[in-house]
């Protein structure tokens, strides 16, 4: 099963494209699709686009994943991946956001882009009620639980190729926390600092409304969106 990026030349568009995935998209198909995106992005051929999906129970492993944080290594495929980072996990309740944006359009400034991802996270978490931010060596949103307690309830790993990001976010909607435990995620073995959702700090969200909360505080932060159809498996696969 592979899927195809759009063949069609597209003009520049001063929107990012917008698309939402059905089902579970297979890993290794998506990041084929984004690099494939991402060089014709650079190439000025298609629109910047964030992509959003679920992908079946899985791992990934950054680029300064290291083997010991890799706790049960059968438990759920593994996949070695180019982002920044090191273990974490994607699967079913969790929303993936793939976002693939120009930074030449957007200051070339690497700092100022992971800012804008944490901005957009604690914008989407606070339509919810949640107050989440940064940490000083900690990448993601965390949330404080008390008694010097924190939890992450979203991730950021991404990869810049010819100043085209790829790969982006994972908010922890209804995932079930315990596939977190066949992994350090990302890194941090402090037990001061775990992992959480809005399920688990007592909030029943549906993914459409999650979803419109995160892109109405995308388009705070990015700019406007215009809705196109999802890349979608090659049906001669």
């Amino acid at each position: 099963m592979t899927l195809q990026a759009d063949q069609t030349p597209q003009t520049a568009h001063p929107n990012v494209d917008w698309a939402v995935s059905d089902g579970f998209v297979p890993y290794p198909e998506a990041v084929a699709f984004m690099e494939a995106r991402a060089a014709r992005i650079a190439d000025g051929t298609a629109n910047e686009l964030v992509w959003l999906l679920e992908h079946a129970p899985l791992y990934t492993a950054g680029t300064s994943a290291k083997p010991d944080d890799l706790l049960m290594p059968d438990r759920f495929p593994v996949y070695e991946t180019g982002r920044g980072g090191e273990y974490t996990y994607h699967g079913p309740g969790q929303r993936v956001a793939y976002v693939m944006l120009d930074l030449t359009r957007r200051g070339r400034d690497v700092r100022a882009f992971i800012q804008s991802l944490e901005k957009w996270l604690i914008g989407t978490a606070a339509q919810f009620d949640v107050v989440a931010g940064p940490r000083e060596g900690r990448v993601g949103v965390w949330v404080d639980r008390g008694q010097e307690r924190e939890d992450k309830i979203a991730a950021i790993g991404v990869r810049l190729r010819r100043w085209v990001s790829f790969h982006g976010i994972a908010f922890n909607v209804a995932p079930d926390l315990s596939h977190f435990g066949g992994i350090t995620p990302c890194g941090i073995s402090d037990p001061r600092y775990g992992v959480t959702s809005l399920q688990d700090l007592g909030l029943d969200v549906s993914m459409a409304d999650f979803d419109t909360a995160l892109h109405l505080a995308f388009t705070e932060i990015f700019g406007e969106t215009r809705r196109v159809e999802a890349p979608s498996p090659d049906s001669a696969a």
